[in-house]
């Protein structure tokens, strides 16, 4: 996907510098205590190369709307991503968010109309809760609140679309929108003057 990275979405740039350096420090402490005495001190150990102790076969599970954010934001956050050092992003596949280490919805707002999106949202949720999945969303063009309580253009799109479900269909769909509503993440609509706002 090679963009050049001055013609990035600065967002996503920051988000991607931020999701290695945080997450970089773990991944290292593995890497170390998994080769003590079987590499050289001076030799580097890379972000990338650090084995994961719990089958995760993937490091990043993104999940997005593509109408949404393919062509612009989330391009620019994968391409940021990898050559940030994260070599592996898992595809939009249900089964993919469990043998992920992170999932990063990026919520639009028509992210709600499409019961794929739902679907992947409430499974990264129940992995958070029963594995203790790391799950960071980033809120892109639409408030947290407005995704925690189905209102504004993010909520309109939810109640056409659940109108076709059943009610327990819906419910778990719901819960798992009040509880990434509630999560920390990262408000596109904060950027200003190459700031970024950290929602918590």
């Amino acid at each position: 996907m090679g963009i050049d990275m001055a013609m990035r979405n600065p967002l996503a740039v920051a988000i991607a510098s931020i999701l290695v350096a945080v997450l970089a420090p773990r991944f290292l402490k593995k890497k170390e205590k998994e080769t003590i005495g079987s590499t050289k001190p001076d030799e580097p150990i890379s972000v990338e190369s650090a084995p994961s102790t719990s089958g995760n076969d993937y490091e990043v599970f993104l999940s997005f709307r593509g109408r949404d954010t393919r062509t612009g934001f989330t391009d620019h956050l994968y391409s940021s991503l990898v050559d940030a050092g994260v070599s592996k992003i898992g595809p939009d596949l249900l089964r993919a968010i469990r043998s992920s280490k992170i999932s990063i919805p990026i919520l639009s707002p028509d992210y709600a109309s499409s019961k794929w999106c739902l679907r992947e949202l409430a499974r990264m949720i129940e992995c958070k809760r029963s594995e203790g999945h790391i799950v960071l969303p980033i809120f892109y063009k639409v408030e947290p609140g407005h995704v925690r309580h189905q209102t504004g253009s993010f909520g309109k799109a939810f109640h056409k679309i659940k109108k076709h479900y059943k009610a327990e269909v819906v419910q778990r769909w719901e819960r798992a929108l009040q509880e990434v509503g509630s999560l920390k993440g990262w408000e596109s609509e904060r950027i200003a003057n190459g700031y970024f706002f950290f929602h918590s």
